[in-house]
């Protein structure tokens, strides 16, 4: 139907080690879970309730980021609901995942910044054919973010043309 829209954000934790396989066809299907805290007010305190949501990412993207997909890890992921229905024992049944589009690794699995096999939480592209992505090394100590899509792994500086250069004191350019 024209007009509607199905777009999900969500920024949270992988709540266990993701799992990849491979269809009849040979594409690659990666499945995961992540934990997204809701803050609640509970009398007269605020309480994190879990949600809990599943997600599937499909493709050369996905092969290339399941190696970093591990409980813990911090992710924002953009995609689109999907319900799967069907019929077991007699019963309707539906399944809600999201289908993943964009997938950023953010953080590490601990405080620290460094996963559990010691690489760096910084990620790029390499110049080989095969879409894989390589830890690299921090430059001036300001970690860069993988944004990761079904087509295409893209370094992101978040801080990219900020710092005193970038702005100016000239009033007519001021957006209010």
């Amino acid at each position: 139907m024209a007009g509607d829209m199905n777009v999900v954000a969500i920024l949270g934790r992988l709540v266990r080690e993701s799992d990849i396989r491979y269809s009849q066809a040979g594409g690659a299907v990666c499945r995961f879970s992540i934990a997204v805290n809701r803050r609640k007010r509970v009398g007269d305190r605020w309480e994190d309730e879990a949600n809990f949501f599943d997600c599937v990412y499909f493709g050369k993207a996905a092969e290339a980021v399941n190696q970093y997909l591990t409980k813990g890890r911090q992710v924002s992921i953009v995609g689109e609901l999907h319900q799967s229905r069907w019929e077991q024992d007699g019963q309707a049944r539906t399944r809600v995942e999201i289908f993943v589009n964009n997938l950023t690794l953010l953080g590490g699995n601990n405080q620290n910044g460094v996963s559990n096999n010691g690489q760096s939480n910084n990620y790029s592209r390499t110049s080989s054919t095969t879409d894989r992505i390589q830890p690299a090394p921090y430059q001036n100590n300001v970690p860069k973010q993988a944004v990761i899509t079904n087509n295409q792994v893209v370094d992101v500086d978040p801080f990219a043309g900020l710092g005193p250069e970038s702005f100016s004191d000239d009033e007519q350019n001021v957006p209010f």
